[in-house]
């Protein structure tokens, strides 16, 4: 049946029986981790040896800049190393949306960056273009689709304010009227949306990985797992590099760490850890897909300063994830913050108020991890070591698509090359760094209060309205 817009929001109560059963059994292991092709790739030499170019990371960025480096240049030595497994981290938890956005949306790009925004723009749509192109080109099996996303409003400000958009500056995009945005997903919280068709694929992170250290070291890149860098140090024309194994002398080093304490120091309080938390069901019967709609699979999430996101598999499981994203008191990264139960049970009942009708789909996988987040919610970019190493990190949950973006960036850094994009001041430039504790527990917290009454009331309010003047978080 269709379901009639109302009132209906977030907020609404759902009986605990129905949550406690919907999480009953579920795994705590990331869903796309358990897939069986994950590739094994050896510890790293226990004797001192010598490459080119080392790169530091397993995720996404260390996988392109790898991968890209040798394309470049087959005679290029280039090494890749891990410390723990390939895609292990974030690179293998995330929601597999593949945006083109660089700049965490149309409004934070503008304000932050005006002169370079419609350059950022074509970029990224650029690099989506690519990595569809990449995935074709090695025939890497990771699910990919490009089905553009839906921008649920959830509350009816945010309604009133898609209608208000001027459907001609906004074109291709389009704005759909309640009736229209059930029509293609069937809610009854959806009270409009915002449908692109062309800047958000969808993909399942981990086989993207998979694919492309396979796809790296078929082309001649060395890549070992277990084998963390202990340390750096600049040893002539050269940079000399501790591991858990042995010592490695290298030309150039990128540095793809993320969330992970960065090994060149000064950039160590640009970032912070929000854990972000997920779910995904069981498959869907046929009867079920037939009351949800969403034939055309596109990426959903809402409007949101806390939003949440969510996509179908190929396999016509739901997953579910966001809203409540959880920063620590100290921004450490521990193994026991990616278990959250008081998180899941809210993300199964907003699940269940958004399609009341799934009240009996079980959940199979509930997981979280860690998000390197910046002051500008975008990636940034340092050197070290006298240009020897090149850093990005702070991708705020923009990886899966931007960091084929930064892994151009870093090796046009390390290896001292002008281009289109050394000179945008997004690279150039760093956003403000976090204060030290406990000011920054106190200050995310308190931005993090402030953007859930924002949420609720529909309007700003003086502490989203001064971090906006400052350029902290979103603008």
């Amino acid at each position: 049946m269709r379901l009639d817009s109302d009132m209906i929001s977030y907020d609404a109560p759902k009986p605990r029986s129905l949550i406690t059963r919907s999480l009953a059994g579920a795994s705590t292991r990331p869903f796309w981790l358990e897939d069986a092709q994950r590739p094994v790739f050896p510890d790293g030499p226990n004797v001192p040896t010598k490459w080119d170019l080392l790169v530091v990371g397993g995720g996404f960025t260390g996988l392109w800049a790898a991968l890209l480096a040798k394309e470049a240049d087959p005679e290029l030595k280039v090494a890749l190393v891990e410390g723990e497994r390939i895609a292990w981290s974030a690179s293998g938890r995330n929601g597999g949306f593949v945006e083109s956005s660089l700049t965490h949306g149309q409004e934070n790009g503008r304000v932050r960056w005006p002169r370079d925004f419609d350059t950022l723009e074509r970029l990224g749509i650029e690099n989506l273009d690519q990595i569809e192109a990449t995935v074709k080109r090695l025939k890497i099996d990771c699910d990919f689709h490009r089905t553009g996303s839906l921008n649920f409003a959830t509350e009816p400000h945010q309604a009133e304010e898609l209608f208000a958009l001027d459907p001609e500056k906004i074109a291709p995009a389009k704005v759909l009227t309640a009736a229209e945005a059930q029509a293609e997903v069937n809610s009854p919280i959806y009270k409009a949306a915002w449908l692109d068709t062309r800047t958000n694929a969808n993909v399942n992170p981990a086989k993207l990985a998979f694919g492309l250290a396979k796809a790296a070291a078929e082309a001649g890149v060395e890549i070992f797992e277990n084998t963390r860098v202990l340390g750096l140090g600049k040893d002539g024309n050269r940079v000399g590099v501790l591991t858990n194994r042995s010592t490695m002398s290298v030309g150039r080093v990128v540095l793809a760490t993320n969330v992970y304490p960065a090994l060149l120091k000064r950039y160590r309080p640009f970032t912070v850890p929000w854990y972000d938390y997920a779910l995904m069901t069981e498959p869907l019967s046929k009867a079920q897909l037939k009351e949800l709609g969403w034939k055309n699979r596109q990426g959903l999430a809402d409007l949101a300063r806390q939003f949440h996101y969510y996509r179908m598999t190929d396999d016509n499981r739901i997953l579910f994830g966001g809203y409540d994203a959880v920063y620590y008191p100290g921004g450490r990264v521990k193994a026991r913050y990616d278990n959250r139960p008081a998180t899941w049970e809210k993300l199964a009942r907003h699940f269940l108020i958004t399609y009341p009708y799934l009240e009996d789909v079980k959940f199979t996988n509930m997981w979280g991890g860690p998000i390197d987040c910046s002051t500008s919610f975008v990636a940034f970019f340092g050197r070290g070591l006298d240009g020897l190493a090149a850093h990005a990190a702070g991708f705020t949950g923009l990886g899966v698509g931007a960091s084929r973006f930064a892994a151009r960036v870093l090796l046009d850094l390390v290896f001292g090359r002008t281009t289109e994009l050394t000179e945008l001041e997004m690279v150039r430039k760093l956003p403000l760094p976090f204060p030290p504790e406990p000011l920054a527990t106190i200050g995310i917290q308190t931005a993090k209060w402030a953007a859930d009454k924002a949420d609720h009331e529909g309007k700003t309010n003086l502490i989203l309205e001064t971090l906006a003047k400052l350029k902290l978080g979103f603008v």
